[in-house]
């Protein structure tokens, strides 16, 4: 553990991780607070009954933690904004004005994330009206969730939904400014990893009411060890393409010769299609609760509901599509083709030009079909595991894929800035600990 103590040593990084660990603990703190006009007792219940029919309550109860079973001003999270995100770098590449303002430097990035908090307040209007109609058709045990519908509990669920989810961007975006890692990605990590003691309570629960339900609760764990185990053996492979670039003969000098690799990765897409296919999936149960009383709406809504089968079969069809379809907009193999060939590089038995950019193309639709077809099962899990053997919580799934990848990006960041001052990384090439060395000028060591 010495590379904890050479991070302690270090006032910047120190200051960065403080300063991340300080604003998830606030964004923590803000879950508890409750939103008015919602019975947040009979609310809880429901949630733990299972009895919450709309699509909109999982997805919301999962990326903030737990808040809607608070009815938190939080509740929307950072769901709006990672949409509002997705949706703009999608626009950006559709559409020339936008696509010019994003070349125009860093004055056209500023831009581009200010268009992208407006859009962040419309989607988290549209998205806190939605929640408010749906929770004013719910009840439990003949008891209304709403203490007093009407227009004026539709209004303040919207403005103070609204203020949560900015608050929670702008969280986000100091995280990811001042702090360590991405911050939209921390939030919703904390989040997740803020359920798994009731997820462990829950478990402990089972076992003392059946001891035979300990065998069950030791697959779970080591399923869990497996799962993970897979999810960074898939997010760290890579399919390394070899580069080799010309020789150029300066006066005496040589130029050039060296060879490289071009690294594509199995999933290019990371956890994006997931979470956009579920934030497309809630429309319809959005729309639904904006015409309660519609036969049409009544009869289709079982079918587009989390867990049922034309639910599964458009989950996976929308992230195959998103991957793909993603993939394709953060690279572009002909750019790639042309860079080489300005670089005087190529590919070895691969001719420059057309011929590289079909062969990148071929590669990457295999890598993209493989990644697309992991997260589908991935994502999928949760559901059959729910069905088949009666789980009592999610596991797996989005919010593992999540959990994992966002801690692996993390400790490279830590790696990162280790490296830049001279020290050894959290984890060498071996795998294990290593000591935190550093080198200074005059010979001496700090460390070790």
């Amino acid at each position: 553990m010495n590379w904890l103590a050479t991070i302690w040593r270090m006032p910047d990084l120190r200051s960065r991780i403080l300063f991340t660990v300080g604003l998830l603990a606030a964004y923590k703190f803000g879950v508890y607070i409750s939103a008015p006009g919602v019975d947040t007792a009979l609310l809880g219940k429901m949630l733990t009954a299972k009895t919450g029919g709309s699509s909109l309550f999982g997805l919301y109860n999962m990326f903030s933690g737990g808040a809607l079973e608070q009815f938190s001003v939080l509740v929307l999270g950072i769901t709006p904004y990672i949409t509002a995100s997705i949706m703009l770098q999608i626009l950006t590449v559709v559409l020339p004005s936008l696509e010019r303002i994003s070349k125009e430097g860093q004055q056209g990035r500023a831009r581009i994330s200010q268009y992208t908090r407006y859009l962040t307040i419309v989607i988290a209007l549209v998205q806190s009206f939605a929640l408010a109609k749906t929770l004013e058709t719910q009840t439990f045990e003949n008891a209304s969730l709403v203490v007093q519908k009407g227009l004026a509990f539709e209004l303040v669920t919207m403005v103070t939904l609204t203020a949560g989810s900015c608050f929670v961007m702008w969280l986000g975006e100091q995280i990811t400014e001042r702090g360590i890692g991405n911050g939209s990605s921390l939030i919703i990590t904390a989040g997740i990893v803020g359920g798994l003691p009731a997820a462990g309570a829950t478990l402990f629960g089972m076992v003392q009411q059946n001891s035979s339900n300990l065998l069950k609760v030791t697959l779970i764990a080591l399923g869990s060890v497996a799962v993970i185990g897979a999810i960074v053996w898939i997010e760290r492979a890579q399919r390394r393409i070899p580069i080799q670039y010309a020789k150029k003969v300066v006066g005496r000098s040589v130029y050039g010769g060296q060879t490289s690799h071009l690294p594509l990765k199995i999933n290019t897409t990371g956890v994006i299609p997931p979470i956009f296919a579920s934030t497309v999936l809630t429309f319809p149960a959005t729309i639904a609760s904006f015409f309660p009383n519609n036969p049409f709406l009544a009869a289709i809504a079982p079918f587009i509901a989390p867990g049922a089968w034309l639910y599964s079969y458009l989950f996976v069809v929308l992230i195959v599509f998103i991957s793909y379809f993603y993939t394709a907009l953060m690279f572009n193999p002909v750019d790639v083709a042309d860079n080489l060939n300005r670089q005087q590089a190529n590919i070895p038995n691969v001719r420059p030009g057309k011929a590289t950019a079909e062969y990148l193309d071929r590669i990457l639709s295999r890598l993209t079909g493989a990644g697309a077809l992991y997260l589908a099962a991935l994502s999928i899990m949760p559901t059959v595991l729910m069905k088949q053997y009666d789980l009592p919580f999610y596991f797996g799934g989005t919010g593992l894929l999540i959990v994992v990848g966002v801690s692996l990006d993390t400790v490279a960041q830590i790696e990162a800035q280790l490296l830049t001052r001279h020290y050894d990384g959290v984890s060498g090439p071996d795998g294990g600990a290593r000591t935190g060395r550093r080198r200074l000028a005059d010979g001496g060591e700090i460390g070790g």
